[in-house]
């Protein structure tokens, strides 16, 4: 499929999902980035959700808890979900504009649509997402904002590290 095949199906399969399903599984996501936070790590999360909106899984960025610098609140979702062959039948909800990693995943997967909370903090892959025919749209949504600003505001050492952005004032 070119390019533009790949966009016209993406809005396509975008205009399936109503805003306040869209609504209802951000707040999913932003409960599991809150979940996060509380344990120390980077406020990100995400739910997997069919297109009625019941969700299939849910995950929360673990970087910090567990080490593992993969630990994405997108890809603990993923893991989550476990082995199954409906993927591109699927919406990855995430509070945060994805990575590049997380992006390829979902790329890889196949999903039919990336729901974004907010992308002003950090602007990920979304341009691939796109190309690759998967629906993306961002809700913009002010409480996913303020998850970050507070991340920002509280642990910038934190931010940096998860941006892959040197310390402040180092190397």
């Amino acid at each position: 499929m070119d390019g533009n095949g790949a966009i016209l199906e993406a809005t396509a399969a975008l205009e399936a999902m109503d805003r306040s399903t869209m609504e209802q599984l951000m707040a999913e996501a932003r409960a599991e980035a809150e979940r996060s936070w509380g344990e120390g790590g980077i406020p990100v999360g995400a739910v997997l959700a069919r297109e009625d909106g019941s969700v299939v899984a849910r995950g929360h960025n673990q970087r910090v808890q567990s080490g593992d610098p993969t630990s994405h609140g997108e890809t603990q979702c993923i893991r989550n979900a476990g082995r199954r062959r409906d993927w591109r039948e699927l919406t990855l909800v995430t509070t945060l504009s994805p990575c590049p990693m997380c992006a390829g995943t979902a790329v890889l997967l196949g999903f039919r649509r990336v729901l974004i909370g907010e992308r002003r903090s950090y602007q990920g892959a979304e341009a691939w997402l796109t190309q690759s025919g998967i629906a993306v749209d961002c809700l913009d949504d002010d409480s996913c904002v303020a998850l970050m600003e507070r991340l920002q505001r509280q642990r910038p050492e934190l931010w940096r590290e998860d941006i892959g952005l040197p310390p402040a004032g180092g190397d």
